[in-house]
């Protein structure tokens, strides 16, 4: 629990400081929920069960959202396509959870965004009849928005015709469409969204550390107990046991890794998570004229073309991934698919030069109902293999919360005594208190702290009302008001801020997550790294050999990443991008080189 004398800003600060004294916590304390997994389901149940009064761990091997949730569609819909497949609780469930995040708990990182349903050029009634069946879907959309969406926080849907599609759409051809159907959805920055549930989780008093790998479970008997954790910041130091009462596994698709680990007593999961990959292109939005997104439907699945500030995103493909999960790899040809794909509705078609990022990523599906994982299971499973742990998979990004408070239910129940119940609908995150009013007073900030308007609501949709101490920053620090190297849209005080406040570690952890710079610029952040090194070289004490090794590995997985996106398959993309090595990996060679200059 929080020490009541502390704000919750600053209890729920992720500083190298703080870092220290929870990995003291974990070595001394025992805790009544361990969490493995610092993912959005894992960080959404570090909230839950520490908001119910529970003494709680959070230990994730790399960096918050290193995985699928950093690497989304930047989506928090209600799943238009499962209401045609007639998955109505799916749907209820997932507008639900929209509006609580649109409206209560983090209106500073969901708003709406408007995507047309483009209506196929036909002969006059099947264009009568496509009409009819879409705006009957739209329609059933916001109806249980407005039903049971829990506050719809989203404008209703509108019929458009060709000529207004367009107006809205330049860039659609007129020959493809016959009008459209306007919607909303809920955008967000899903690594944004998950790094304040961390430190949300934080600020209640759960002891949250990344970079710390689960090596091993311990058991005494039949029933998990703790587990050996393995500090990646500190190479060449021990394993220690953490003890828990209870092990949540939120680990994606890593979740039958946790099983292999128990293999010795011959535990079943009860479900196995495969892995689909979804690309992304990045393209700037000077290559498409349209102040709205678009869903098209493929042959395989849906495609979202979805403004992105200065950018666009173009996703997603959705194929089976056997590959390496830390870093799987975007080939050329799942590139020239989405170029294809959107092409087909583009007057200007897009190419290869349009090109600003491309990222690829997991989704975590529950095995074993059809052979295609564009049908496998979004609904989300909680088993408990082993007395003492439990396995949460499935799902997807936009109900974390529903799938964190299953699985802290759960826990709950095995703990036993008198616990509250979830609480986390009511629970605004960290920077969502008053964010209305700081939005509202926007221009009064920025006259008082002596910054442009754009430079307040840039914050301010990031951060939320936390705003105010990047602010605080930059007046104490005047060189921290500049704009980072190479990305003018982002502050040098946001990389400070990630170091000192939101638990980056490395250049990886703030040029890929902590902002997007890796992915919204031509450059892919090689103009911004040395920028950025100097940075976090002060904020994090680097000598100047950690600076150049943090500055060689980034440039290198930038190099694996373009060259991987060239290659023709799967099997050769991943063989490139493997070749730069994991950033966590590069503490080990900086202790050895250490101790070989010591000899």
């Amino acid at each position: 629990m929080r020490d009541p004398l502390v704000s919750r800003y600053s209890a729920g600060r992720l500083s190298p400081i703080r870092r220290t004294a929870d990995l003291r916590r974990l070595r001394d304390e025992q805790f009544d929920v361990l969490v493995i997994g610092g993912g959005v389901t894992g960080a959404g149940a570090a909230v839950d069960a520490a908001s119910r009064g529970l003494k709680v761990a959070l230990v994730e091997a790399r960096d918050l959202a290193a995985g699928t949730s950093s690497r989304s569609s930047k989506l928090i819909h209600g799943g238009l396509r499962y209401l045609e497949q007639l998955e109505l609780h799916l749907v209820h469930e997932a507008l639900t959870e929209r509006g609580l995040l649109a409206t209560r708990l983090a209106p500073h990182l969901v708003r709406p965004v408007p995507i047309l349903v483009p209506l196929p050029a036909a002969n006059p009634a099947q264009r009568v009849w496509q009409r009819a069946y879409y705006g009957l879907g739209v329609a059933a959309y916001d109806a249980f928005a407005g039903v049971f969406g829990g506050g719809r926080g989203m404008p209703l849907h509108r019929h458009l015709t060709r000529d207004g599609a367009r107006r809205l759409f330049p860039s659609l051809r007129a020959d493809r469409v016959a009008g459209a159907i306007r919607y909303f959805d809920g955008q967000v920055d899903d690594a944004r969204l998950v790094v304040n549930l961390a430190r949300t989780a934080a600020s209640l008093g759960a002891a949250v550390v990344t970079s710390a790998r689960v090596t091993g479970f311990v058991r005494e008997a039949r029933e998990v107990v703790g587990v050996r954790v393995r500090d990646l910041e500190a190479p060449g130091t021990e394993d220690f046991e953490v003890r828990a009462k209870t092990v949540v596994a939120a680990t994606g698709v890593w979740s039958d890794d946790m099983s292999q680990m128990l293999r010795d007593v011959g535990v079943r999961p009860g479900f196995r998570v495969r892995a689909s990959k979804g690309v992304h292109l990045v393209v700037p939005r000077s290559a498409i004229t349209g102040e709205a997104g678009l869903i098209l439907r493929t042959a395989t699945s849906v495609l979202f073309v979805i403004p992105w500030g200065g950018h666009w995103i173009i996703g997603t493909t959705d194929t089976d991934w056997q590959l390496d999960r830390a870093h799987p790899a975007a080939s050329a040809r799942d590139i020239r698919y989405l170029l294809d794909q959107v092409n087909t509705v583009l007057d200007r078609p897009l190419t290869t030069d349009d090109i600003e990022g491309v990222y690829a990523g997991l989704r975590p599906l529950l095995s074993g109902e059809a052979d295609s994982t564009s049908k496998l299971s979004r609904e989300h499973a909680v088993v408990e293999p082993m007395l003492g742990l439990l396995l949460v998979a499935g799902g997807k990004y936009t109900t974390y919360r529903v799938m964190a408070a299953d699985v802290i239910d759960q826990a709950v129940r095995r703990l036993g005594g008198a616990v509250r119940p979830s609480r986390t609908a009511e629970l605004p995150l960290l920077g969502a208190d008053g964010y209305a009013a700081a939005w509202r007073d926007r221009q009064d900030t920025a006259r008082r702290h002596g910054v442009t308007a754009g430079v307040v609501e840039h914050l301010l949709e990031r951060y939320g009302t936390l705003a105010v101490h990047l602010l605080a920053m930059t007046a104490a620090q005047p060189e921290l008001a500049a704009p980072l190297a190479g990305a003018p849209e982002y502050l040098a005080a946001e990389v400070a801020y990630a170091a000192l406040a939101e638990g980056a570690l490395h250049l990886d952890d703030v040029l890929t997550r902590r902002t997007r710079i890796s992915i919204e610029t031509a450059h892919r952040g090689t103009e911004s790294v040395e920028h950025a090194a100097d940075i976090m070289a002060s904020a994090l004490g680097w000598d100047a050999t950690v600076r150049q090794k943090e500055i060689e590995h980034y440039l290198a997985r930038v190099t694996a990443e373009r060259q991987s996106q060239t290659m023709p398959d799967d099997a050769t993309a991943d063989a490139a991008r493997v070749g730069a090595p994991d950033v966590r990996g590069l503490a080990a060679d900086r202790r050895i080189e250490l101790l070989e200059i010591d000899l």
